[in-house]
């Protein structure tokens, strides 16, 4: 169930200061309850709204809510072809464009203000408030087969950190596969799924999700160390400004990709790496354990690690950084 009214109204607020339900009323020419019951509406879709009497609503904070026009007026007229849109709320951007995929364009990104399904890796949920994160999915046609694509996650990686980089995120690295890391804690993670032939034309939707301002609320949600771009840059990041830095990246870094595969930006890739050459416990689908130094990244994109048994490639699991001395010497 939708609410007409609930975003405009959220725009109104989205200054951070007390509106009186009369004067929103009056704004929009409709009654108090009318008021009322979009911002009800907008409760139930998880945005804290702060009503106080005689005072009338307001928002946790100010917040700037991603806008269309604001983002293409961002982008350079070279990447115009791109075919961004934006909605006010969406189940999950990936999901849309995974179901609407014969309908889309090459090179469409749809971006929410708020994702109310949003999915991480290994079925997690993207956890999610209005603000609080940037979420977004790029569709991208791929002439080769889906086999050749398995290093895909970690291209889209090197653009996000240049994004993250050229808007004061300095400190932001890599962390195999496919999430981003800020002190040792999640900044953004990725999720990619492909459709298409393992030999013939594929199609990626390359799902992304950036924490720009986590509210209280939603860090007791939050089963990891999480961190956000509030705790990154000296001065606050305008969302459409960095969400046209991001889509001028990807389109480089994916045409690069593309032409030269992940070897061009291998180098790049492991100059960013939290975990390179560092001891790191893998932890595997199966529940097992194998500990040993991060070495390399192959062309393909598995780790390549120094164990006990010497070098192993792996394909997935999760990095965790150990504390212990390995067995070995490294």
């Amino acid at each position: 169930m939708t609410n007409s009214l609930t975003f405009p109204i959220l725009k109104l607020l989205a200054d951070g200061k007390f509106h009186s339900g009369e004067a929103i009323a009056q704004h929009f020419n409709v009654s108090r309850a009318t008021v009322w019951n979009a911002l009800q509406h907008a409760e139930n879709l998880g945005v804290e709204i702060f009503s106080v009497r005689g005072r009338g609503y307001k928002l946790a904070h100010a917040l700037t809510l991603l806008d269309k026009q604001a983002i293409i007026s961002n982008m350079s007229p070279q990447l115009a072809w791109l075919n961004v849109e934006v909605f006010d709320t969406i189940g999950s951007t990936n999901s849309y464009l995974m179901q609407n995929m014969s309908a889309q364009t090459h090179g469409t990104c749809v971006i929410a203000n708020l994702q109310t399904n949003g999915r991480g890796r290994r079925g997690r949920e993207w956890q999610a408030s209005l603000g609080a994160s940037l979420t977004f999915s790029l569709l991208w046609r791929f002439q080769c087969g889906a086999a050749v694509l398995s290093g895909l996650s970690l291209a889209v990686g090197v653009a996000l950190i240049r994004g993250l980089h050229e808007v004061g995120a300095t400190a932001a690295q890599l962390k195999w596969p496919n999430d981003i890391l800020l002190n040792q804690q999640k900044l953004a993670g990725i999720l990619i799924e492909l459709q298409g032939d393992m030999e013939g034309p594929s199609t990626a939707v390359i799902g992304v999700g950036i924490n720009l301002h986590l509210p209280e609320h939603l860090l007791q949600k939050i089963d990891q160390p999480v961190t956000d771009l509030n705790h990154a840059t000296t001065s606050s990041v305008n969302p459409n400004a960095l969400m046209a830095t991001l889509l001028k990246h990807l389109a480089e870094v994916l045409l690069t990709f593309e032409q030269s595969g992940l070897d061009a930006l291998r180098k790049e890739w492991t100059a960013h790496h939290a975990y390179h050459q560092q001891p790191v416990r893998m932890l595997m689908p199966d529940g097992s354990e194998v500990t040993g130094v991060v070495q390399d990244i192959s062309d393909n994109g598995t780790l390549i690690v120094e164990t006990a048994n010497g070098l192993q490639k792996m394909m997935s699991g999760e990095i965790s950084l150990r504390s212990a001395t390995p067995a070995h010497s490294a």
